[in-house]
């Protein structure tokens, strides 16, 4: 019996122990490369939904892993059912288990059993989305060798590495308004003609004639990406009015040689022939439009996390599995206790839920809660033009991020604007800490990865920054009734407090220096969320275990009654923290400890809506994760060791916790 049906044999008995006994084999294109079969169970004497086994050779997941297996699916039998909606699979190293949801395929760590298979729902609306898969391995494979190329052998008038992601955001943008834009709106002026964007944006204009030819072709395009960066399909408005496009007038394509744009815009347009699900030729040709919105921006992320250099204090792109385990996690307690809570809206017709980051970086928290979002709005009693509606109205109004980094914001804007979101509500602001377009008690949802460290104080005029900062997270303390001697803290659902600091007699003095900005962050988080809000963080492990930081725990949670062993007097009830492995952001450059800290904001009283109502603290779900599903080796990760795949620990670490274990 060779390995491959002995594995196979394994998973049918594994299946059949879950009552998953019908089975049904096919053959797919990988040969005998792969063997495979459907198997499905009966609930009340009917079929339930399919389930996909397939054992493949050692080699045969990677990264990709979960979108390999939707590839597999597409291709069984459906006989009148439908396409499979969960999958196991032995490639080697154990069984892994995937949910096959077309918006977001990803590992699970349990199968459901065949009564409960139907709430993973097959969703039909992404018809292209096996042609996307493909589109996206070409996507990530040209956006580094594209990089590559303008860093080493096609230099380009560019300053540095993150210059090059920098234009490649602009010329997606231009690709993406070719597309999207009726033919009066891509007609722009370029001395004194009228050109149109579908004439001097393609790799054809760059690849023959002269140099004087070549050289007027790129600033036809940079004259066209003038005309057009400000329309208003992308400009967004901050609660204070203020209108903000992707690109302000500062901002310019930067690339001046041919071959580059020949090369990328190829990349862009050059795309396979286009075909359904089952491989099926459709007669016309594909086009980044045609690409699922989540693998487009999924390909970016990818590039971004690989590429992006460090700049500035704290950038660290998060891993993707770190954020789809902090997206599971509170979206699992959303639709169990706040459903109702995504389709509220207000006066003017606006949805009231919000979701946000205060330190935004490229939006990847917002990015990865999309496609989970969209499909929990399957579940709902809508029409599907009502839950379209919603979803249109949400992608303008429910997305809020603010980054100090003028790139990170545009790169954070071309990101939402992939998912179909390009006046999403993102801003950038010279401290989230203090601004004003972030609004106190305005969010439902923060998922964030904010800065580490403690703010440089050594010249004056920094000093006096630092203590202006410190000056702003005081408004919960009163000074006046100590007369001088500090004050006594209060907290409000919208108050700070942590510029200070409580003496051993719980009098709280003022700090001017010397508190880590993730303190001020939470701090901040806590005031940016609606009463019962939900707030997801990735901390320093000091923040949850230095002696030195009790207080900021006591701030949080409040202080233990001995008596009844309740805690009191703090702003939030802890869900969850689950440790992360030293090396998560090794490829970002730094081996901080860090875990995922998850917290409620406490509700506010009904008669006194400045007093929080004293929630008692629940078991708080403890979890350390070893891995993430790879390795960092040579600034690259890797997916297998010693031939064995790499578990990604946060998978059963994220099914425990939506199972209450």
């Amino acid at each position: 019996m060779s390995d491959l049906t002995t594995r196979f044999e394994g998973l049918k008995a594994e299946a059949a122990k879950l009552g998953y006994r019908d089975v049904l084999d096919f053959k797919t294109d990988r040969g005998d490369q792969a063997t495979c079969a459907v198997c499905w169970g009966k609930e009340r004497g009917a079929p339930t939904g399919r389930v996909l086994l397939a054992a493949l050779p050692d080699d045969a997941l990677g990264d990709t892993a979960a979108d390999d297996v939707l590839q597999l699916a597409w291709q069984a039998p459906v006989d009148g059912a439908s396409e499979p909606v969960a999958a196991m699979v032995d490639a080697g190293g154990g069984v892994r288990k995937f949910d096959l949801d077309p918006f977001a395929p990803h590992e699970i760590d349990r199968l459901p059993k065949p009564e409960h298979v139907h709430e993973l729902k097959r969703l039909s609306r992404e018809p292209t989305f096996e042609w996307s898969l493909r589109v996206y391995e070409r996507l990530q494979r040209g956006f580094d060798d594209f990089h590559e190329q303008v860093y080493g052998s096609v230099r380009d008038t560019v300053d540095g590495k993150n210059d090059i992601i920098d234009e490649t955001a602009k010329f997606l943008f231009l690709e993406l308004f070719r597309l999207m834009h009726s033919d009066a709106e891509k007609v722009f002026g370029y001395e004194g003609q009228r050109l149109s964007l579908d004439e001097v944006f393609n790799a054809e204009a760059f690849e023959a004639g002269g140099k004087a030819e070549l050289t007027e072709a790129v600033a036809k395009v940079k004259a066209a990406f003038e005309a057009v960066k400000g329309h208003a399909d992308y400009v967004t408005t901050a609660d204070d009015g203020e209108r903000i496009p992707i690109f302000p007038a500062d901002v310019h394509l930067k690339l001046s040689t041919p071959r580059n744009y020949a090369t990328l815009i190829g990349l862009l347009q050059d795309l396979p022939q286009l075909h359904d699900n089952r491989g099926r030729p459709l007669d016309r040709e594909g086009t980044l439009k045609d690409v699922a919105g989540d693998v487009l921006g999924r390909a970016f992320d990818v590039f971004l996390r690989h590429k992006f250099q460090k700049e500035g204090i704290g950038i660290y792109l998060t891993p993707a599995p770190v954020k789809r385990a902090m997206v599971d996690i509170v979206l699992h307690d959303i639709e169990a206790h706040d459903f109702g809570s995504l389709t509220a809206r207000d006066a003017q017709g606006r949805p009231t839920f919000r979701a946000g980051d205060p330190a935004g970086g490229s939006l990847g928290f917002l990015v990865a809660l999309l496609p989970p979002l969209r499909r929990m709005l399957e579940k709902m009693n809508l029409t599907d033009e009502e839950r379209d509606a919603l979803w249109k109205d949400m992608l303008e109004h429910s997305f809020v991020a603010a980054d100090s980094s003028p790139r990170m914001v545009r790169l954070g804007r071309l990101n939402m604007a992939l998912q179909g979101a390009p006046r999403a509500r993102v801003f950038n602001t010279a401290n989230s800490l203090t601004t004003g377009l972030l609004k106190p008690g305005s969010l439902d949802l923060i998922l964030t990865n904010p800065p580490f460290g403690t703010p440089n104080a050594k010249k004056v005029e920094e000093k006096k920054a630092v203590a202006a900062l410190m000056a702003h997270f005081r408004s919960d303390v009163d000074f006046d009734a100590m007369k001088g001697k500090g004050g006594l803290m209060t907290p409000s659902p919208e108050g700070l407090a942590l510029g200070c600091k409580p003496d051993k007699k719980g009098v709280w003095k003022e700090k001017d220096s010397g508190v880590d900005l993730s303190v001020l962050f939470l701090d901040r988080c806590l005031q940016l969320l609606k009463p019962g809000g939900r707030l997801v963080m990735v901390v320093p492990d000091s923040l949850l275990c230095n002696a030195n930081t009790r207080y900021v725990r006591e701030y949080l949670i409040g202080k233990k009654d001995d008596e009844t062993g309740q805690f009191h007097g703090g702003k939030a009830i802890v869900k969850a923290v689950v440790s992360l492995p030293a090396d998560a952001f090794k490829l970002a450059g730094t081996g901080a400890k860090t875990s995922i800290l998850y917290v409620q904001k406490r509700r506010a009283q009904k008669d006194d809506p400045e007093r929080f109502v004293d929630e008692p603290q629940t078991d708080v779900f403890m979890a350390v994760a070893d891995t993430l599903g790879y390795v960092v080796k040579n600034n690259q990760e890797e997916y297998r060791q010693g031939g064995k795949f790499i578990p990604n620990d946060l998978v059963p670490i994220v099914g425990a916790y939506q199972r209450g274990e």
